[in-house]
């Protein structure tokens, strides 16, 4: 199946974008439901609760919050706030390179088999042609640049966790990458590389990074939210869909919805009963 669709995907791309190289041209990728099924914040937070780093109460929390951004539709200032203040918090105290190494096996753990073979599919022929090709996301940076590695791009733009002596101190330098952040990166990245932003791709799934999709000539909608979806059919952008079936996303979408609000509760209980 996933090798099936990545050969249609290479097929596509190949037929809908021009072979010549163009040294100002790069392509700009989303990471989470873009470039790997689900969140890359939530397969790290997995990997380093397996390794103490932070509680089962901690990792309740930050469920409970990703489920009111999904249910409510939008994200909500406040809780972007607290996001912001908690985000990186359960890394506070361990050192970078700690975070590098871990996030190397928590790739083949938890992320490897998660790429999206058609996303991928679309990055290689990016730099086939011999283009740039960068991840852009609200995750760590650290974690990032070791996705980018091990796919063989050129690097990634992340959030920066801010770090003294090479010991993270749970703080946020500036904020999130997140909407409006990252079109400013993908600017200042086009200034210090000689890019023309006319000339390069965009591809998200996420209403959310409309900013950045609108800012390159060829913009991508990739397994798009609704919002997404009929903004880039309004704009006349292509878009990728490498899920299974709406009605199947949808309906597991759902299935899932409520089965993390179960386990959330079940976790919380359960950690209660212990603190007891």
């Amino acid at each position: 199946m996933l090798a099936g669709q990545a050969a249609a995907a290479t097929a596509e791309v190949e037929h809908a974008l021009a072979p010549e190289p163009d040294p100002t041209a790069a392509a700009f990728f989303d990471v989470d439901n873009t470039l790997m099924q689900g969140a890359s914040i939530f397969h790290l937070a997995r990997g380093l609760h397996r390794r103490d780093f932070f509680t089962t109460g901690d990792i309740v929390r930050a469920a409970w919050q990703q489920l009111y951004f999904r249910i409510a539709g939008v994200e909500d200032p406040e809780h972007i706030a607290r996001a912001r203040s908690s985000a990186l918090a359960f890394i506070a105290g361990h050192r970078v390179s700690e975070l590098e190494e871990i996030g190397e096996e928590i790739f083949d753990e938890q992320m490897a088999s998660r790429i999206w073979p058609g996303t991928r599919a679309i990055a290689q022929q990016h730099l086939d042609r011999g283009e740039r090709v960068w991840l852009v996301t609200a995750a760590p940076v650290e974690v990032a640049r070791v996705i980018a590695r091990r796919l063989g791009l050129t690097g990634a733009l992340g959030t920066v966790a801010e770090a003294v002596d090479g010991v993270y101190t749970g703080e946020l330098v500036g904020e999130m990458l997140h909407g409006e952040g990252k079109a400013v990166a993908v600017r200042a990245i086009a200034e210090q590389e000689g890019l023309d932003l006319e000339r390069c791709s965009a591809y998200s799934d996420s209403s959310n990074d409309l900013p950045m999709l609108s800012l390159v000539g060829h913009p991508c909608a990739v397994n798009p939210d609704a919002a997404l979806r009929s903004h880039a059919r309004k704009q006349g952008w292509q878009i990728r869909d490498y899920r299974m079936g709406r009605k199947v996303a949808v309906a597991g979408s759902r299935t899932a919805l409520a089965a993390g609000v179960g386990l959330g509760a079940w976790r919380v209980a359960r950690h209660v009963r212990r603190q007891r």
